[in-house]
């Protein structure tokens, strides 16, 4: 029987592209912290301004900016700017994207044990 790192190693050769993982590692990471949890369920509802999720999540706008670069880097929302404000929108289809990527390797995963 093949060793657990043996196994690792080939889900993630087989799996998906290195560039792949590195994505959905990008992803869960961005997702790693409540702050962000809470600012991604808040915009789930619908678009907000940072001012908006400052309020929201009760922390400085210099903290929130930090945590909306993390979220824009992983590729989770959007923003834009209007007059002096910017406006961040969840961007659910790379949501989709990281479902169909995480799927994928669970059932590699799941066969390489079977």
């Amino acid at each position: 029987m093949p060793s657990p790192a043996h196994i690792r190693s080939t889900i993630a050769t087989i799996a998906a592209p290195p560039d792949e993982l590195r994505d959905l590692r990008a992803f869960h990471k961005a997702l790693g912290d409540v702050t962000r949890l809470r600012i991604i369920r808040r915009l789930a509802e619908s678009p907000a301004t940072v001012t908006d999720l400052v309020e929201f999540v009760d922390l400085s706008q210099p903290l929130v900016s930090w945590h909306l670069r993390t979220l824009r880097a992983a590729g989770l929302i959007a923003t834009r700017r209007v007059g002096r404000e910017v406006i961040c929108t969840l961007r659910r289809e790379e949501f989709e994207r990281y479902q169909r990527s995480q799927d994928r390797l669970v059932a590699t995963a799941q066969g390489a044990m079977s």
